[in-house]
């Protein structure tokens, strides 16, 4: 199977089905992840390997051994041979692995794939029929862009990828920890044909042009699997498109990697494994909760324990871990797959969200007759998990004796190791952060100036920063009265560090900046 192919093994990505490797069948398979020495690359120019599509990648006994798309263009290898006084052994190999070679090798960019096109191929796809267009999606210049930009995003760390049609451009975006950078757009005559070729990847109607739709692609990608979801929504301009890039073989962080500190992850750990009660992660989309809840689950796991999910989508698979995807469309939701789950025996059960009153009052339920229940929720702070199952209807009572700990997070930025320079922070600051109980080691604070590593932009990376909720008896007390959430908190924060001073700690210790920190809380971090 190639490093850029589906899971099936089939084509994919511009991979004709007619291709026939010869000579070195899996000549990219057998350099895995090794790069090819920087002096056999330079025997041919980057723009001459990027225009011909050929990869120089061995160099014995005086033959230079090219990797090639299409062998047998003597012409080439002619020219090839002038150029480097060497021989030439071809060796044919599928385009697709091929172009992310040569990708790989040459750090070739959307940038630079963009400024190659040459403007008469790129065909408009206005007054074309549907045939057309799926033609237009075939061909080699459409196939190879969406590649690039695929294998781009997931070489610069993106985390998702967006492709949005304005009246006369493209917009193509990425987010890299968790902010948007915008790229260099693709033409805006090969918009319709981009989104059909990506739905055809995605195995999903290229004819439906007018209602959102939803696809799933499985790629290989450098040896380690890929999950891409793809979904895509009308515009007035045509169809928007956003692929989020999941990484299966990722290794899962423990909570001390993920940036607790080791007072609570000792906490977290003794919350976590108590028998029988509900715990809950908080905080905004792509805050990191389903990894966290991940996390938890690889570290209480033993073959004596049943663990069941129940998740929309299953994003990593866990070992062990008897994992359920909802299907809303066959009426089988968070609430009716829990209630099967529950008949199945199980020790733990990880719900994927709480989304409404009759899953939050079966997960309860469940957390009170036996079982461990983890679940997340979309609150600002720890305690406003309480106050937002109760504005869902559910009962003070049952929230009180099942909830055992919440969970808040966001994630910032790390400072770029490469770039790190030292900040000037005003002396105001300083006595601000030892009024919060902030400790600052060194009194000083650090800043990236940008360089080739991060893109310029001062962060490469991201870490977690936590507020960490362990329900006392006094608590208990409070949510069975209905206290509001602002005195919640002041309870709370008598014998907890919250998600504002972990923040502007880890920036004291040089972990990130003082303005990261401001940007994902709101402003408010240091009042």
């Amino acid at each position: 199977m190639s490093e850029f192919s589906n899971s099936q093994g089939g084509p994919l990505l511009g991979e004709q089905p007619d291709s026939k490797p010869v000579g070195m069948s899996g000549w990219l398979k057998s350099l895995g992840k090794t790069s090819i020495p920087p002096e056999i690359l330079s025997a041919l120019p980057a723009e001459f390997v990027k225009r011909h599509r050929v990869l120089p990648f061995k160099l014995e006994n005086g033959i230079l051994h090219l990797a090639t798309a299409s062998a047998g263009n003597e012409r080439l290898v002619e020219d090839i041979r002038l150029m480097t006084g060497l021989e030439v052994f071809e060796v044919e190999a599928p385009p697709s692995e091929l172009l992310e070679k040569i990708a790989e090798s040459y750090q070739i960019t959307v940038e630079q794939m963009i400024e190659n096109l040459d403007p008469d191929r790129s065909s408009s796809a206005e007054g074309k029929t549907l045939h057309d267009i799926e033609v237009m999606a075939n061909e080699p210049t459409v196939i190879n862009l969406v590649n690039v930009i695929i294998s781009t995003a997931l070489r610069e760390r993106a985390s998702d990828i967006h492709l949005v049609p304005f009246e006369s451009f493209i917009q193509l975006r990425y987010r890299i920890d968790g902010v948007l950078q915008e790229k260099q757009p693709p033409p805006k005559q090969l918009h319709a044909a981009l989104v059909s070729r990506i739905k055809i990847m995605a195995d999903m109607n290229i004819a439906e042009r007018f209602m959102p739709q939803d696809g799933h692609i499985q790629i290989n990608h450098r040896s380690s699997r890929v999950d891409i979801r793809v979904g895509t929504m009308p515009t007035i301009h045509g169809e928007s498109v956003v692929m989020r890039l999941l990484q299966k073989d990722s290794k899962l962080l423990t909570p001390r990697e993920l940036g607790l500190d080791k007072d609570r992850s000792a906490l977290l750990s003794k919350l976590v494994e108590k028998p029988h009660g509900l715990f809950l992660t908080t905080g905004p989309t792509g805050s990191g909760k389903t990894t966290t809840l991940y996390s938890i689950l690889q570290g209480i796991y033993s073959p004596e324990k049943k663990i069941i999910t129940i998740e929309d989508p299953v994003e990593y698979e866990l070992a062990g871990v008897a994992q359920i995807p909802v299907r809303p469309n066959r009426n089988f939701t968070f609430s009716t797959g829990l209630r099967a789950i529950l008949r199945q025996d199980p020790d733990v059960v990880m719900v994927g969200e709480i989304r409404d009153a009759e899953t939050a009052e079966i997960a309860i339920r469940a957390a009170l007759t036996g079982h461990q229940v983890f679940s997340t929720l979309h609150t600002n702070d720890a305690t406003g998990a309480v106050t937002r199952l109760l504005d869902m209807g559910v009962e003070a009572f049952l929230i009180s004796s099942s909830l055992e700990g919440v969970l808040a997070q966001r994630l910032v930025r790390k400072i770029c190791p490469h770039c790190r320079v030292e900040a000037k922070v005003e002396s105001a600051v300083f006595h601000k952060l030892e009024t919060l109980g902030v400790h600052q080691p060194n009194g000083v604070f650090y800043r990236g100036q940008g360089c080739e590593e991060c893109r310029g932009t001062g962060f490469k990376g991201r870490i977690g920063i936590f507020e960490l909720l362990a329900i006392t008896p006094h608590l208990r007390e409070l949510i069975l009265s209905k206290r509001s959430n602002a005195e919640l908190k002041v309870a709370a924060q008598k014998k907890m560090i919250t998600i504002h001073q972990d923040g502007l700690q880890k920036a004291a210790d040089g972990i990130t900046t003082l303005e990261e920190i401001i940007r994902v809380s709101s402003g408010d971090v240091m009042e």
